[in-house]
């Protein structure tokens, strides 16, 4: 019983269905995983024990009424900005630090709803803004495998948590990469959903066009089990796409016998480390050992997807954050008769320095006589991106390529660069521009660290997505590694 954090999602409902253990046993055990290294690896802002332990209870009743979904009974990390009723949903920022909601997200409910454990919320990037985990008002996450260096961001408590053992799944967001990169620097899977396929009702806002639901898991498998829970439209989202939730782990057949794989080469330059690429490329080796054909292909848009994604993302948040004024709820700022400049410092304390960069670059970019310069153009370039990915799609079925360029890096070396720590998203923010699914899977180390290979298709390809990460998963034995923390 010692080692049942060890244990996956399909591994622990299996045991539970079979009522060798209860859901309480498991969740006292990933608790105490939780208490044993919290303290070091530092993946969750709040941890709700007390919460998780109820949840369980309810679980055992219902395997003891015979009923029993594959996520009832088990524990998850929710990440601080979806919004769980009754328990903190920080953001990892000092305006909502003391913002409890009201209600949940439509996402959470989805999985509450099929009992699964809610072990506590997650540590992140402030509003999602970053992409090592150190951009949080609280404290940064160190990665498992090395605690000195980051886990990536912003998902960056849930990569952890899943990869330390503290919990066997996250929920994460995925605005320019933050669910895939730092599945990739952990070690683990990490599933950003086709746009509109999961509902972003209860996820605070960041970037309403781009954001996207998604879980990160220690298995192919067990992400196709999250995401089955997941799915489906949801009238409070007008943005939800129609039709019924898809079985996707009957997809998982391992059959990829004739699937054609693009290897965009703009994806594995300047930038991009030696042992990244070799690692993917090794990868793709693989595929191709399994029947699949691996070819070159292009997408000349790439070099400015990132300018591309840094004008649309922060106009976004510049309009999504400017409800947080101090009159409503959040932070105030109460030391002054002044309405204007009580206003002022609400937003000067409340946020961070991440948040406050994005917000003046959205606001340029939105400003009087920039606006057709930069915003209109950003989205015109997004078009061309769309159309780059349709063209390649009309010849391949799936395209792999490094999730990020580079391996977890030691913390504090890129905080003070903006352009640098912006530069390490390169190869996942083009698949949220475009709005297309994108799956990480653990495929090799470099210098002692994880390396991720990603695989994006095109729109609601998920179930081939998927089969083709499980078929290169279950040929290799990357995802079988644990760190020693």
């Amino acid at each position: 019983m010692s080692q049942l954090w060890q244990l996956g999602v399909g591994q622990a409902h299996d045991l539970l269905s079979r009522r060798e253990i209860t859901s309480t046993e498991l969740t006292r055990a990933f608790l105490a995983r939780t208490r044993d290294v919290e303290e070091r690896v530092k993946a969750f802002i709040t941890v709700t024990g007390d919460t998780a332990l109820e949840h369980s209870t309810l679980a055992d009743r219902a395997f003891e009424a015979g009923e029993g979904h594959p996520l009832t009974g088990i524990p998850v990390q929710v990440k601080d900005l979806i919004c769980t009723a009754g328990i903190p949903t920080t953001c990892a920022s000092r305006m909502l630090e003391d913002y409890i909601p009201v209600y949940d997200a439509t996402a959470y409910r989805r999985i509450r709803d099929r009992g699964a454990v809610l072990l506590g919320k997650g540590n992140m990037d402030e509003f999602g803004m970053g992409s090592s985990c150190e951009n949080s008002a609280f404290f940064p996450t160190g990665n498992p495998w090395d605690l000195s260096r980051i886990p990536g961001g912003s998902s960056g408590g849930g990569a952890a948590a899943v990869a330390s053992g503290e919990v066997p799944y996250a929920l994460g967001s995925d605005t320019g990469g933050s669910i895939r990169q730092p599945a990739a620097m952990c070690g683990v899977v990490g599933l950003k959903p086709t746009y509109g396929l999961v509902s972003r009702y209860g996820l605070v806002a960041y970037a309403s066009s781009l954001d996207q639901i998604g879980p990160i898991a220690r298995s192919v498998a067990d992400c196709a089990l999250v995401l089955e829970a997941l799915t489906g439209q949801d009238p409070k989202d007008a943005t939800t796409l129609p039709g019924q939730p898809r079985d996707y782990i009957s997809a998982l057949n391992g059959d990829i016998r004739g699937m054609r794989i693009g290897v965009p080469e703009e994806y594995f330059g300047e930038g991009t480390q030696p042992g990244v690429s070799g690692a993917v490329r090794e990868a793709i080796a693989v595929l191709e050992s399994l029947g699949a054909a691996a070819f070159p292909v292009s997408l000349p848009t790439t070099p400015h997807a990132l300018a591309c994604y840094y004008i649309i993302a922060p106009s976004e948040c510049s309009a999504n954050l400017a409800r947080y004024d101090g009159v409503k709820y959040g932070y105030s700022f109460q030391d002054t008769n002044d309405t204007w400049e009580a206003m002022e410092q609400t937003r000067e304390r409340g946020f961070g320095m991440e948040v406050k960069r994005r917000i003046m670059l959205g606001a340029y970019a939105l400003s009087s006589g920039y606006y057709d310069a930069y915003y209109l153009k950003a989205q015109q370039v997004r078009t061309l991106i769309r159309e780059d990915f349709a063209r390649v799609f009309r010849k391949v079925d799936a395209l792999a390529t490094p999730t990020s360029p580079v391996v977890a890096f030691p913390k504090g070396e890129k905080v003070n660069d903006p352009v640098q720590m912006y530069l390490i998203d390169v190869c996942t923010l083009p698949v949220n521009i475009a709005g297309l699914p994108g799956i990480s899977v653990p495929c090799g180390f470099s210098d002692g660290l994880p390396v991720g290979m990603q695989l994006i298709g095109p729109h609601l390809s998920e179930p081939n997505l998927l089969n083709l990460a499980h078929a290169y998963e279950q040929a290799t034995d990357w995802h079988r590694m644990r760190p020693g923390v």
